[in-house]
């Protein structure tokens, strides 16, 4: 018989519950406590559903499919639950969207910097401090990535999450320090970005169509960044992967189900047309 402790629930008698009930239960609840949301926003069709897999055994990962349409733009929504400032590196296609650079999801990459309870939308790969170029759905070919020779994260959408080091006093901010911006990132497309401590905003085979997704370099939207400090933590907090795919491989791996309906102009059970009949004459 298994060691039981003993746990108080509110209104009963004290009731007995086995250990690893217990040990699950907590688990479960940590696993639940993100510090940020992330999802991605089409333009045509809005917040797209998430298709919530398993964490690998790694309860500070979140892995959800997304299914994509060809040529559709899109950015990634991340709202951070806590009341300290985090910084956020995010690589789409295996690439750091601020640097262009190949991403480890490391704190010493260039990355976006989201006060507390705050909620922004990236949807491009930064080319300039007041420019982005907007991802859209595409073929690996197509990709960003694609374009490098990079195929090693197609269809992947990676957040890692870095919170704040706590500092003996905090940082001063001067919002003249490089001529732009708000301190607080109200009201500011792409709020502050950063590298190491301080920064600037800023081959496999590719897969046949139907079968591997990557993001495009697409057209050039304004969008403000400004410089502020950040010094991570040294241990990543969690870390999010969104997996997006075309419908067709989304329903051949059963993630969404899909029923396709007989067509009642075709019989093709044996795989062959039939003879047509001879003509009544």
């Amino acid at each position: 018989m298994g060691q039981t402790c003993v746990t108080v629930l509110p209104g009963r008698q004290f009731r007995l519950l086995p250990a690893s009930l217990i040990v699950w239960l907590a688990l479960a609840t940590a696993a639940s406590a993100s510090t940020v949301d992330v999802e991605l926003l089409s333009d045509g069709r809005g917040a797209l559903p998430l298709y919530r897999v398993g964490s690998a055994g790694n309860h500070d990962t979140y892995r959800a499919y997304v299914e994509a349409l060809e040529g559709d733009q899109y950015g990634i929504r991340i709202r951070t639950k806590t009341g300290r400032r985090v910084g956020v590196v995010v690589a789409v296609v295996g690439r750091n969207i601020l640097s262009g650079k190949r991403s480890n999801l490391r704190k010493n990459e260039q990355m976006y910097i989201l006060g507390p309870h705050e909620s922004a939308t990236y949807d491009g790969w930064r080319t300039a401090r007041d420019t982005v170029n907007r991802f859209y759905f595409t073929d690996p070919g197509d990709s960003y990535a694609g374009a490098f020779g990079d195929y090693s994260a197609m269809g992947v959408v990676a957040v890692a999450v870095y919170r704040e080091r706590e500092v003996p006093a905090p940082y001063v901010y001067n919002r003249q320090e490089d001529g732009a911006g708000r301190e607080d990132g109200s009201g500011s497309p792409a709020p502050g970005a950063m590298g190491a401590e301080e920064g600037t905003a800023g081959k496999a085979e590719a897969g046949r169509r139907g079968e591997a997704v990557g993001t495009g370099f697409g057209d050039e939207k304004h969008s403000p960044s400004y410089r502020v400090r950040f010094t991570p933590e040294s241990r990543v907090a969690e870390r999010h992967f969104l997996k997006y795919e075309w419908r067709s491989t989304l329903c051949r791996k059963g993630i969404v189900g899909c029923r396709w309906s007989r067509n009642r102009f075709w019989d093709d059970d044996d795989g062959y047309a039939p003879v047509p009949p001879v003509p009544v004459r």
